[in-house]
């Protein structure tokens, strides 16, 4: 009698695992590759490459200056006084402790004005994923690309919902060239 109510405790589990399993739906997406794909990009992409070379300009003309600077010094530093010397020193030092600073600076600058170009188009990309995701019941959608740790270890390879997303958006994906014969 024990064993009969042991036997249908877990029966009524294992059917209500199956149940609830069948209830879930799956997706994944690579969000860097649907970002890609957007026009939006092209033009992220040429603004912010203007961005990093007004900002490396920045950096080269006090990295040119500084250089002068240094050249004058090595050329004059036998003929000054040991104060001036000191001065000057200091004074270089301080410059290069500027550029340091302004290379770290440039550097911040950068990511956020990446962050910033970039903010309105992942909102878009997951305004449409999330849209997509409600109305096709998936229940959970996974990022293919979501750092070095695996986050999907198994799924169909004609998991459609990347090309929903990109439909959404109103994008369509480059063919696929077919594999060269004989490369299996």
């Amino acid at each position: 009698m024990k064993a009969r109510i042991i036997l249908s405790a877990i029966a009524l589990f294992c059917f209500g695992f199956v149940a609830s399993a069948q209830d879930l739906k799956i997706g994944y997406t690579n969000v860097e590759y649907i970002m890609s794909l957007m026009p939006e990009m092209e033009q992220i992409d040429a603004d912010i490459q203007d961005y990093s070379n007004q900002l490396g300009q920045q950096i080269q003309t006090k990295t040119q200056s500084f250089q002068q600077q240094v050249a004058s010094y090595q050329q004059s530093a036998q003929t000054m006084t040991d104060e001036a010397r000191a001065t000057k020193e200091r004074e270089l030092q301080g410059m290069e402790q500027e550029i340091q600073k302004f290379q770290q600076d440039a550097q911040s600058s950068y990511q956020r004005k990446l962050q910033e170009l970039l903010e309105p188009v992942q909102t878009k990309v997951y305004n449409a994923i999330n849209a997509v995701a409600a109305e096709n019941n998936y229940t959970h959608v996974f990022s293919e690309a979501a750092g070095q740790s695996p986050v999907l270890l198994y799924t169909k390879d004609n998991d459609p919902f990347t090309d929903l997303v990109l439909a959404k958006l109103g994008l369509e994906a480059p063919a696929t060239p077919a594999p060269a014969p004989g490369s299996n």
